[in-house]
């Protein structure tokens, strides 16, 4: 997986990890996928997007989430 397909800078989308050279982030693409899109689905909305571009920002996903981060999930104890 290409690591540079994925781009960080304060100056787009309030630094929010994108495709480099695109708007397209990759919390969008992890939100389509898990609404049910596929990956062809994603190419087809986003024709100037490759399928190494999505796989990319799957794989920056899983690296983010092995990271020794607490993530709350918005589940409350009963």
């Amino acid at each position: 997986m290409d690591e540079n397909l994925i781009h960080s800078d304060p100056a787009v989308m309030m630094g929010k990890p994108v495709i480099r050279g695109t708007r397209v982030t990759v919390e969008l693409i992890l939100e389509k996928l898990a609404a049910g899109e596929t990956v062809d689905d994603i190419l087809k909305s986003y024709p100037h997007l490759k399928k190494e571009s999505v796989l990319a920002a799957i794989a920056y996903a899983s690296r983010v989430m092995k990271m020794n981060i607490v993530h709350p999930t918005s589940h409350k104890a009963a």
